[in-house]
């Protein structure tokens, strides 16, 4: 349930609705928007379906939340949530934010090297990948927390924030020593106990789609999340696999307005994974612009031909900074048309 107060509430009248909510046991998430201020009701509401609360000073209306996300849910919470890296913004009106490295760390120089590079095309986090979910075992698997120890100090040297991937419950708290963004992979998209587990970290998490996961799916999976009292969840859109074969997976651009329509949290886009060939990743990361994500994740390399994993999909220097050319005149248009439907 969600209580919608009057244009103008005071913050008494606000009070007095949360004290209510608070006294038979719930907890209340508090959405205080420009022209609205919205109670959401946590816990089981049946306990005050007969409390009239359209009849306290400053309630509008009390809308019962239908969908088995709530806390996710733009109904509940209808201003954009904005997920706060140490000072780097993601979501609502912020800055497209860019997210850059390999695939994996293979060791200081080539990741210092990915850094400089990300840097220069202007990213601001650094992506790696120090545990590896391979699809065989034989596989290489990452460098665990050596190659945690060597993202972290490139990503210091270069003044980059860190996304790495969290495979289990058992490396939670390893991983959380090194990075700035948790990042559950579409494998783990339905782990249900480590999305509680990172949800309880309080950090800001990455939820990358599962490959055949609907987008009600992917919402409840976020609920985990926040559920466990995290607010700071970052959808990613990788692709899904579908019966094409001309690319890896298929880019469903068209996540980014429906989830934007049904959730309050930032949403970003996989150009790498969503295709999986480099001289394809170029125009749908400008596409992911334009449908209005809050960023992107991509893949890069020194020489992708000798990348241990997924060098068909990584962008080499020359070609990732052509891409961010691309991406900051996409930037710009996209701020003229924002403009252009502001006065519609």
């Amino acid at each position: 349930m969600i209580i919608i107060m009057e244009q103008g509430a005071t913050k008494e009248q606000v009070e007095a609705v949360i004290k209510r909510v608070k006294e038979v046991g719930l907890e209340v998430h508090l959405s205080e928007g420009k022209d609205q201020t919205v109670i959401g009701l946590v816990g089981d509401t049946e306990k005050m379906i007969d409390v009239p609360f359209r009849g306290f000073d400053g309630v509008a209306d009390t809308v019962k939340v239908t969908s088995t996300y709530k806390l996710t849910s733009r109904q509940f919470h209808p201003v954009d949530t904005v997920v706060d890296v140490d000072g780097l913004k993601i979501g609502g009106e912020e800055a497209f934010v860019t997210m850059a490295g390999p695939c994996s760390i293979e060791g200081l120089d080539q990741i210092m090297e990915c850094a400089r590079i990300a840097k220069a095309g202007g990213a601001t986090v650094l992506r790696g990948g120090a545990f590896k979910p391979r699809t065989s075992p034989y596989a290489f698997q990452g460098l665990e927390e050596e190659g945690l120890k060597y993202i972290r100090e490139a990503a210091d040297k270069f003044d980059m924030k860190v996304i790495t991937e969290v495979m289990d419950e058992a490396n939670l708290e390893l991983v959380a020593k090194y990075t700035d963004i948790l990042q559950i992979g579409a494998r783990n998209m339905q782990n249900f106990k480590l999305l509680q587990a990172v949800g309880k970290t309080g950090m800001p998490v990455a939820l990358k789609r599962g490959i055949s996961g609907t987008i009600d799916e992917w919402l409840n999976a976020a609920e985990y999340i926040a559920a466990s009292g995290n607010q700071k969840v970052i959808f990613v859109e990788r692709g899904i696999r579908t019966y094409e074969t001309a690319t890896r997976n298929t880019l469903d651009l068209s996540a980014v307005p429906v989830i934007q329509k049904l959730s309050h949290f930032p949403i970003i886009v996989d150009p790498s994974h969503g295709v999986g060939v480099w001289d394809y990743v170029t125009p749908m990361a400008v596409a992911g612009v334009a449908s209005g994500a809050s960023g992107m994740i991509v893949e890069i390399h020194p020489e992708p031909n000798k990348a241990w994993s997924d060098g068909q999909q990584s962008l080499n220097e020359k070609r990732y900074l052509n891409m961010m050319e691309q991406i900051h005149v996409m930037e710009k248009a996209m701020k003229e048309v924002k403009l252009i439907r502001e006065k519609i």
